[in-house]
């Protein structure tokens, strides 16, 4: 009875570790494969890989294929179920148990370091970030190991060894997609299929799903139209028949991840899908934090869900918590549910976790109005120096707020338009800022200032597209204000810079000269409004060729920002590369020479905490 007991416990802990073949339809990934053949090529130490990333990627499939590619080389192979920490013991205890030498998972981590051979084991799906797996690793200098894992951290025991799973090649998902679909590839199917796996992003477990949905039908053509219609319900639906072991949907798989996740970081995740899916930075939501408001407007009862979100991030004295940040931005990267680019400090969410992540909250609408305030509480605060990088950051959140119709107030509306004014989209702030005019004209009255300037704004923004008619029949607030106001001088700057957005420099050059006289008697020759307006009225000379005129004006503005600003400001730094291409302009290449060196060696003590951006013409 013990020998039949015995014979039982082996067979069962066969069954238990025997690792499943890849599906039959795998294709593609030849690049990781290959990868992985050369790193486990070598003999005589211990090969650790890692394959990380988003559920439904297909980390599974490629170490399966691997392991049916390589299975020769192997003395031993185990396949342990690493979900949790229970599975791994089991595992492991299958494993002393079949080799009987014991039946512990401590005797089955003893055999592995005892069995001097060429073994392999394979945890697969190590995704619980609580589960500390060096303590299930090995601790010898042979064998290999093989993880996958959703969790980007465990890379920590591969070094270098282990790829980011992520999307497939188109040619390799369309192969995928007509071979679930049970679908013969010809030039009409390959192209209808090309177009469906781009609507999945390119995500095998969607894919695969997608072609079961089609072998069921047979309607390739008509899958489309249903996925745009029906995307949740299509990618939520369990398949009767598989061809492979993994039985979840797409949506199932990162629903789990989800709901291991605490409040803090759901509640990160489920708002910033109502951002834009890529370029998702700190910083919007640092400088949103910052916000002051002008004359009580917005309420702090109408921004009371913003401000909310927010505290989550603050400090006890109400600063800006980095750590706090980071800590629920890293719980999701744990989860391949958002990723971080080092490198462009960034986060981005995959397009269809972002789409998926919208439907998970309780109140969509309420989400995207407080990202949208957000956003315009960002735009409010964020430095004049760095107003390129934040267009260039924050125009792609501030078209999904206006295409979503977000409820903000009209204060950030009108930052909205700064930053389409700012990336040269003229047509989309004309038709956002006629929306602010035409509300501010019901709110306010004609003749309200806010409503005048709104006005003188669009004018602005007519003469950009070279509508000049309607731009002259809007500008009213020079006859309110009168000719010498602030608010009139910038408007008349802001004129100008259109004009020379266009190209007509000539006219920019002869408004910039009006607007210094007036600024300079007005505000003074050391005011910011006043030393821009002289740079750009430089700048003007220098595109119509009086480059001596430019370098006089470019030399006094570089001084006073250098006596205000000091010498490591940007503006002093854009000033003096601008100076630099005068001196070139004028064949005085040595003080070019001299001019750029200092810039550029500045720039690069500056870099890290200020993204300045020196424009610098050819060098010598």
């Amino acid at each position: 009875m013990d020998q039949v007991l015995q014979l039982r416990n082996i067979r069962a802990a066969q069954i238990a570790s025997h690792c499943p073949p890849p599906s039959r339809i795998f294709c593609g990934r030849g690049d990781i494969l290959n990868t992985m053949h050369q790193i486990f090529s070598g003999t005589g130490i211990q090969h650790i890989y890692v394959l990380y990333g988003l559920g439904g990627a297909g980390k599974t499939q490629i170490a399966l294929k691997f392991i049916k590619e390589s299975s020769s080389r192997f003395s031993d192979i185990f396949f342990i179920d690493a979900s949790t920490m229970t599975t791994i013991e089991t595992g492991l205890k299958n494993i002393a148990v079949l080799k009987n030498f014991g039946d512990s998972p401590q005797d089955g981590l003893l055999w592995l370091i005892s069995k001097v051979e060429e073994w392999l084991l394979f945890f697969d799906n190590a995704d619980d970030p609580r589960i500390n797996l060096k303590d299930f690793i090995p601790q010898c200098n042979h064998g290999n190991i093989i993880i996958t894992s959703r969790n980007s951290g465990l890379r920590v025991y591969a070094e270098s060894n282990s790829s980011l799973v992520f999307d497939m090649e188109e040619e390799d998902a369309v192969i995928l997609l007509l071979k679930s679909a049970l679908q013969q590839a010809t030039s009409h199917t390959e192209q209808i299929a090309a177009e469906i796996v781009k609507s999945l992003h390119g995500i095998p477990l969607a894919i695969v799903q997608a072609g079961t949905f089609i072998s069921k039908s047979q309607d390739l053509d008509g899958y489309l139209p249903l996925y745009m219609k029906y995307q949740a319900r299509l990618l939520s639906e369990k398949p009767a028949q598989y061809h492979d072991q993994y039985a979840w949907t797409v949506y199932t798989t990162w629903q789990m991840s989800f709901d291991q996740l605490t409040p803090l970081a759901t509640m990160f995740l489920q708002h910033c899908s109502f951002l834009h899916y890529n370029g998702i930075s700190e910083e919007i939501f640092r400088y949103a934090s910052q916000y002051q408001g002008a004359l009580n407007l917005p309420s702090k009862e109408e921004l009371q869900e913003p401000l909310e979100f927010l505290s989550h991030f603050l400090g006890p004295t109400g600063e800006w918590d980095s750590l706090q940040f980071l800590d629920a931005t890293n719980e999701a990267q744990s989860y391949s549910l958002i990723s971080f680019d080092a490198e462009k400090k960034i986060f981005s969410i995959h397009p269809l976790v972002h789409s998926w992540s919208q439907g998970t909250g309780q109140n969509p609408k309420g989400y995207m109005s407080t990202m949208g305030s957000i956003l315009g509480m960002a735009i409010s605060e964020w430095p004049q120096w760095d107003t390129q990088l934040a267009s260039l950051l924050l125009c792609p959140h501030v078209e999904l707020a206006v295409k979503m119709d977000a409820e903000v107030a009209l204060v950030f509306r009108d930052r909205y338009v700064t930053i389409f004014w700012e990336e040269g989209r003229y047509k989309q702030a004309v038709k956002l800022q006629e929306e602010v005019l035409q509300k501010e004209k019901q709110l306010l009255g004609d003749g309200h200032l806010d409503t005048l300037l709104s006005m003188d704004k669009l004018a602005s923004l007519y003469s950009a597209l070279g509508e000049y008619q309607k731009a002259k029949e809007l500008q009213g607030i020079k006859q309110l204000l009168g000719e010498n106001h602030p608010n009139t001088l910038h408007t008349m700057a802001s004129l100008a810079n259109s004009y020379s957005t266009l190209g007509e420099h000539q006219k920019a050059k002869e408004l910039e000269v009006i607007v210094l006289e007036q600024q300079t008697r007005v505000l003074g020759e050391n005011h910011p409004d006043t030393l821009r307006t002289m740079g750009n009225l430089a700048s003007s000379y220098s595109n119509l060729g009086e480059h001596q005129k430019a370098k006089e004006l470019k030399v006094i503005v570089l001084e006073k920002w250098k006596q205000f600003l000091g010498e490591n400001h940007p503006d002093t730094l854009y000033t003096m590369g601008n100076l630099a291409s005068s001196y070139l302009d004028l064949g005085e290449h040595e003080k070019a020479k001299e001019l750029q060196i200092i810039v550029l060696e500045k720039q690069s003590q500056v870099l890290d905490t200020m993204h300045c951006s020196v424009k610098l013409k050819a060098s010598w």
